[in-house]
């Protein structure tokens, strides 16, 4: 596949997605959680997600690459499918237990900023431009203003240090498996996401019974939203994610980070009727301010087309 990032319509519309779907997916991890342990939520989340991408790709006929894979592009895979779910789901749901929630959305927001300096050095076409660079910083800033001061207030936890470096390992996970995900050969895009999933699912699933034991019997309450983050922010999402990640690039689909908080505190007011921050608005025109200047290239060519 060509090296130049193709951002398009399509692909706008595919980060508006994401970020609606991960922002919608906290209330939904809350519901599981209220049956099942943190490690058990993620595992069975993946492995249904695995199960089901699995099937639909062999479906499709089972076709990943092109052409023959060499052992050192086989190890990437692996390193990526580690990197891309199953140690940063680990990582997360250790590190929360002892950092402000917070904290961790903001960790996930600097995935943006890792994926910059990451592509510039190892992705021809994705360059470090002083604009890009503003841009995911004002971005970064408007979603700091929305999570508000608890973003780096104490938990006061005894581990919180660890906790705190566990969440942004987790976001240099997710930023370094996109740029190695853009830098494969020729792949299709179903049977990527598939054994993404299965690698992660391979890890996650004896982690949460080193970590949890046998989990105890889901509600039928508990097994429908696992089934649903199973689907949708799980399999779905990372189908979109992959496409995106190999047609637009990594450095645009980072961009989603910003948009997730957001979606997070606006459907949690719709839908729970929770309070919206006074600093709604302003956090908000920061955001959109970031993603039009880090992408002004591609929007001003999508809007030169229409």
């Amino acid at each position: 596949m060509s090296q130049t990032p193709e951002i398009t319509s399509k692909s706008w519309i595919m980060l508006l997605i994401l970020g609606v779907t991960w922002g919608g997916t906290f209330l939904v991890i809350e519901i599981a959680l209220r049956g099942l342990p943190p490690f058990w939520v993620a595992a069975c989340r993946i492995v249904f997600a695995a199960v089901l991408t699995c099937a639909f790709w062999q479906w499709r006929g089972g076709r990943l690459f092109a052409e023959p894979l060499r052992t050192s592009q086989k190890i990437s895979l692996w390193v990526i499918g580690l990197l891309s779910s199953a140690l940063p789901f680990i990582l997360l749901s250790w590190g929360q237990q002892y950092v402000t929630s917070g904290f961790a959305g903001v960790s996930m927001a600097s995935v943006a900023l890792m994926v910059l300096p990451l592509s510039h050095f190892l992705i021809p076409g994705e360059r470090l431009t002083l604009r890009r660079t503003i841009g995911s910083a004002i971005g970064f800033g408007g979603v700091s203003l929305l999570i508000g001061g608890q973003a780096f207030h104490s938990s006061g936890a005894d581990m919180e240090l660890a906790g705190r470096l566990a969440c942004v390992s987790a976001a240099g996970c997710y930023a370094l498996s996109s740029v190695m995900m853009r830098r494969l050969p020729a792949v299709d895009s179903v049977g990527l996401t598939a054994v993404l999933l299965l690698i992660g699912a391979v890890v996650v699933l004896p982690a949460a019974l080193i970590q949890e034991g046998i989990p105890p019997m889901p509600s039928s309450e508990t097994l429908w939203a696992v089934l649903f983050l199973g689907l949708v922010p799980t399999a779905g999402a990372n189908l979109i994610r992959v496409t995106l990640v190999r047609t637009a690039g990594p450095v645009f689909m980072s961009l989603v980070n910003y948009q997730v908080p957001m979606w997070s505190i606006l459907l949690g007011a719709l839908i729970l009727n929770e309070p919206l921050p006074g600093s709604l608005i302003w956090a908000l025109g920061l955001i959109l301010i970031g993603l039009a200047l880090s992408q002004f290239g591609a929007l001003a060519r999508l809007f030169r087309r229409a």
